[in-house]
């Protein structure tokens, strides 16, 4: 894990919580007012609800059988159990969440929420000198060893997560390194926490929480909890891992303290995505996520159930036997008992292979009417990412063209209005609608405008016929590549000459200015001065308009583009960085990678880049210009000679359909403003590794997930590029490039105040300042698709909600006396 090929990059933590893990090995924009930020959006939309509500049936607790065991697929066996290594997947979480504390749980709302299964409270007590927060624990709590829950085990991952001992192999530290000591309080169930320095999520620390066990030496936590965990302290403990034939089986605890669980099992089933419609249909599932063509499989069954139409009359009505018609089957017949012996045995054998197709389509839509589809939004969005190293887009310009060529509430409908769920794109990079820290920042860019888009691309040099013209002299065109390199030139020669930033609230600047403008030395030197607005966004973020600035600054001269290894077609391989900094990125790739190939460790081992070959122009082979009508080229723009194409990556697995037509969509959009792309697609494989990650792409869909906490989670998502010395680009797993200083230092104050209200706000003038950079641009949150058993309850489409595992079960039938049910 500690090479990656990274063609055009690196991968790598630099935030003040991972230098630590650095050490370990070698170390691996228009003018923009500061206080219009805060009032980017109205406060109102903190409190609107969520976009999609739950659907999981809920019911209370005496209307649910005590008893039964639940069949809940997932996409793999998991690799380790320990949530905190890098190859930690949805089923290690899934796990976790049903055997281990969880302190604080998310709401429907997406809001954190003290559990009081394991907390009587918890709270900052103390501010001053340092902030210390108090654990009271519920002193029912014990591990399944018999052993309370306490101090010991808070140190315990405290010392394992913090970074400061690099023999644990941790994919993340977020927050552990800011904690100073842990002690006891006034008896064995107070934990008092102080912290180094003020720490606003601190709610997202321990959880999960392993016992001592497992935390407590390198080894242990390495490799012990991979395959197995010493202790457990939820509704269900770990009963066993069946690798081979994909089940993992969690039991009822029995020495839970709590509303014990009402399912005697709950057994995790391995199948992979494409096979969920069989497994289905063969009724061995009773809980699984769906894609959209198996949803209208299950709806279709469902309907024939309630028109009172059985599966074989279903088979003969839309099925395999939809198409014989009352002649097909007379000649069929016919040819089946003539005296051409051969012939007859042809058709006798093609009669015998339809009428088996036909019983199986019957018996599959029998057992489909016994589901029902629940629906509603995923934690997560997808989003179009604009890889701002190098090429055209490391022009701002061309990137907010982009952005501006793109309707947004298309796509979101195309996605999300077939399957009856709200089509509202999100306004936020780091909130969704009904979290607290949401507001809709996405007027910061514009709303789609093919005229804007056309004037942007123009100002930045794009014109039609630039295609054919000479190169200008160096230093002529804003944007070209004689100014870029002057630009950085300069940049290079005043290294470390960045201002300090300050606070959004207290700075009132004329929008024309940057903070910069406000020392001596750039009063006196404008040179020096524009060699530091490309260098840093200290105070500005140069070329872009933020709602609320009623004076728009002049237009600039592109930016310097960031300084990377080289052009899309640099195949030098630079290594990774240290191992445990390569681990947590690759834990958060992983967390996308799920999210958009369904994949995950189960992926098929696919490594040949497929092209495809449909239409000219959408899906021309890499590096091939495609091409055009006479009043196509009339359209297309270029700039000193060179044509203007983003090449757009796309996945080609089973699993990425959706991906591929929303990315046919984007390709209309661009060509109307006089963008060309050429769409490459790749294996899921291949595609977050070879492509996302190393930055060898132009244009790519992928999502990522929602954080309760942002200010923490969503740092190195969103962190400014910095160059290392050797040339390549540090990006944590800032996969667009595109970063400012002043978005990390937005950041930075969020995670350190302890004002509630200050720190939401602080993560809203990060999001406006996220959307006005245009390295990514969110299009829609995901639709979650549940297939479940229709007596299954407190179980479905989550939303933004975590679940209550003690509470799954199947609904009591009107006759029932208890645990009847067997599966």
């Amino acid at each position: 894990m500690s090479q990656i090929g990274a063609p055009r990059g690196r991968t790598c933590s630099r935030s003040p919580r991972s230098r630590t893990l650095r050490s370990v090995a070698t170390l691996t924009s228009a003018v923009l007012a500061v206080t219009v930020l805060a009032g980017c959006s109205s406060g109102d939309d903190a409190d609107e609800t969520p976009a999609a509500a739950q659907d999981n049936a809920p019911a209370a607790r005496d209307k649910v059988a005590d008893g039964g065991t639940l069949r809940w697929a997932v996409d793999a066996v998991p690799t380790t159990l320990n949530t905190f290594q890098a190859d930690a997947d949805g089923t290690t979480s899934r796990i976790a969440g049903a055997v281990l504390p969880s302190l604080y749980t998310l709401d429907e709302r997406g809001r954190p929420r003290l559990n009081e299964d394991y907390l009587e409270s918890a709270q900052v007590v103390e501010t001053e000198p340092k902030q210390v927060v108090l654990y009271k624990l519920n002193q029912q709590a014990v591990w399944s060893d018999g052993r309370e829950i306490g101090a010991p085990d808070f140190v315990a991952q405290w010392r394992a997560l913090s970074g400061r001992d690099t023999a644990y192999w941790t994919a993340r530290n977020s927050g552990y390194e800011r904690i100073e000591k842990i002690e006891r309080g006034k008896n064995d169930l107070e934990v008092r926490v102080t912290f180094s320095k003020p720490y606003a999520d601190w709610q997202s620390l321990f959880t999960p929480l392993y016992p001592k066990q497992v935390m407590g030496s390198p080894n242990s936590f390495n490799d012990g909890a991979r395959t197995t965990l010493k202790a457990t302290a939820g509704p269900f403990l770990l009963k066993s891992i069946d690798r081979k034939n994909g089940d993992v089986t969690l039991a009822r605890n029995p020495r839970w303290w709590g509303q014990p669980a009402k399912l005697d099992s709950v057994v995790l089933k391995a199948v992979p995505r494409a096979e969920r419609a069989a497994a289905l249909a063969a009724g061995t599932l009773d809980l699984a996520e769906i894609d959209r063509s198996t949803a209208e499989r299950i709806s279709l069954a469902l309907r024939d159930a309630r028109a009172g139409r059985s599966g074989a009359q279903a088979a003969l009505a839309h099925g395999p036997g939809s198409s014989i018609t009352p002649s097909k089957a007379l000649k069929s017949w016919a040819l089946a008992h003539g005296s051409d012996e051969e012939k007859a045995e042809e058709v006798q054998a093609a009669r015998e292979k339809n009428q088996k197709a036909i019983a199986e389509y019957a018996s599959a839509q029998d057992i489909l009417a016994k589901y029902v589809v629940r629906k509603s939004l995923e934690p997560a969005y997808t989003q179009l990412s604009l890889n701002g190293e190098s090429g055209p887009l490391a022009d701002e310009r061309v990137r907010r063209a982009v952005a501006r060529a793109i309707n947004r509430q298309e796509l979101a409908e195309s996605v999300l209005k077939p399957l009856g769920l709200p089509a509202r794109p999100p306004g936020s990079h780091l909130a969704l609608a009904g979290q607290a820290a949401y507001a809709d920042s996405s007027d910061a860019l514009g709303d789609q405008d093919t005229k804007e888009a056309r004037a942007l691309l123009a100002d930045a040099g794009w014109v039609p016929g630039g295609a054919e013209r000479k190169p200008a002299e160096a230093g002529t065109k804003a944007g070209s590549e004689a100014e870029k390199k002057n630009a950085a030139e300069k940049a290079a020669a005043e290294k470390g000459e960045k201002t300090g930033s300050t606070d959004a609230d207290s700075t009132k600047t004329d929008a024309t200015k940057t903070d910069a403008t406000k020392t001596d030395a750039a009063k006196t030197d404008a040179a020096k001065s524009d060699a530091k607005k490309k260098d840093s966004d200290t105070a500005s973020d140069e070329g872009l308009y933020i709602v609320g600035d009623d004076k728009p600054g002049e237009r600039r001269a592109a930016p310097a583009p960031v300084i990377g290894a080289g052009g899309p077609e640099n195949g030098t391989n630079i290594l990774a960085p240290a191992p445990a900094a390569a681990r947590q990125s690759a834990a958060l790739l992983a967390r996308a990678e799920a999210l958009d190939t369904g994949t995950g460790a189960a992926r098929a081992a696919q490594s040949v880049a497929r092209t495809d070959k449909g239409v000219a122009g959408a899906y021309a082979p890499r590096g091939t210009a495609a091409p055009v009508t006479a009043p196509d080229a009339a359209k297309a723009l270029g700039k000193d000679g060179k044509a203007l194409s983003l090449r757009f990556v796309l996945p080609s697995g089973p699993g990425s359909e959706s991906l591929r037509a929303v990315g046919d969509r984007i390709v209309r959009m661009l060509d109307a403003v006089g963008i060309r792309t050429e769409v490459t697609k790749v294996s899921d494989e291949s595609f977050f590794k070879d492509h996302i990650a190393s930055g060898d792409y132009d244009l790519a869909l992928y999502s990522w997930p929602a954080s309760a906490f942002p200010a923490t989670d969503a740092r190195p998502i969103f962190a400014k590029p910095e160059p290392a010395s050797d040339g390549s680009l540090l990006v944590e797993q800032n996969y667009s490039r595109v970063g400012t200083d002043r978005i990390d230092q937005l950041f930075d104050q969020a995670a350190g105040t302890l004002d509630e209200e200050e720190a939401r706000d602080l993560v809203r003038q990060a999001d406006a300042r996220i959307w006005a950079a245009a390295g990514s641009i969110p299009l829609y949150q995901r639709p979650q698709l549940v297939a479940a058993k229709a007596d299954l309850v407190n179980a479905g489409a989550w939303g933004l909600a975590a679940p209550r595992y003690q509470d799954i079960g199947f609904k009591k039938a009107s006759t029932s006396k208890g645990a009847e049910r067997n599966r």
